[in-house]
């Protein structure tokens, strides 16, 4: 691992492969805030959509494709996202044999950085024909008329009707929360799949906005709602999800659910 977080600080870009350019955040600090310690209430993933990996083949040749990583929630540390665009870089003047001789090490740098096993899947221009833009599912709640004054995390703002059991899902695309290192917005879509009490939308979504300038990494504000939402509205069942758009040729995409596993990785609109 580096001596010092990258991000934020002015850096070079190696060419050739370099492990210890990744840098390992650990979950405690983010979670001990929420009064979350080892045993957790929710399973996940934080899904990492990797667009701009390159390499070259045993002739000089370059290659493309993208990367989906996906870091199980209960890993002891998430990765410093700037450290994982530079680790990454450095394959661009590195030769390969195959794409799984690419792969292979991916998987086993980043399992080390963030301590535990982690999925890495490579995909080529073949693999994705007939892909699409994908529609969330369930509601949008933006288009409701609501009045908003507050953009840090309010929880009081949360209510749920226990009169009224519902088994739905909602999304916004308002999400937008601040890098707690180098205070750069961080923008996405979040979707809430519950069952339990009826969650009054109109919080619900004033609730969304209000991290508008939280200052916080993308898988602590998924984890944030989680706690938040579980505690105040009570639902049985419950999942979040956010999609963020991409920054350094990378998007970011904490899963967070007390009954679900495998969330699909789609692309939106705005990735």
């Amino acid at each position: 691992m580096t001596a010092e977080i990258p991000l934020g600080r002015a850096t070079t870009y190696p060419e050739h492969y370099s492990p210890g350019l990744l840098y390992a955040i650990a979950r405690t600090d983010s979670r001990a805030a929420l009064g979350l310690g080892d045993d957790l209430p929710f399973q996940g993933a934080d899904i990492w959509n990797a667009w701009e990996l390159t390499w070259l083949d045993k002739a000089g040749l370059p290659q493309v494709a993208t990367a989906e990583i996906s870091i199980p929630a209960a890993s002891p540390s998430i990765i410093e996202s700037k450290s994982l665009k530079l680790y990454l870089g450095s394959f661009a003047m590195t030769q390969f044999g195959s794409d799984a001789a690419v792969a292979a090490p991916i998987s086993r740098d980043i399992s080390v950085c963030v301590g535990t096993g982690v999925d890495v899947r490579l995909r080529r221009l073949s693999s994705i024909d007939g892909a699409v833009i994908a529609q969330l599912p369930g509601d949008c709640i933006d288009s409701m008329t609501v009045s908003c004054a507050t953009y840090e995390v309010d929880p009081e703002l949360l209510r749920a009707d226990a009169s009224d059991f519902v088994s739905e899902t909602v999304h916004s695309h308002l999400l937008r929360s601040l890098c707690p290192v180098t205070n750069q917005p961080d923008m996405g879509s979040v979707i809430f799949s519950y069952e339990g009490p009826r969650i009054d939308r109109e919080r619900l979504l004033r609730y969304v906005v209000s991290y508008r300038q939280h200052h916080d990494f993308h898988e602590a504000c998924v984890e944030r709602m989680f706690v938040e939402i579980l505690e105040r509205c009570r639902p049985e069942k419950l999942s979040v999800y956010a999609r963020y758009q991409r920054r350094g040729g990378i998007d970011i995409n904490p899963f967070r659910s007390n009954y679900e596993t495998d969330p699909p990785n789609i692309r939106l609109w705005r990735q």
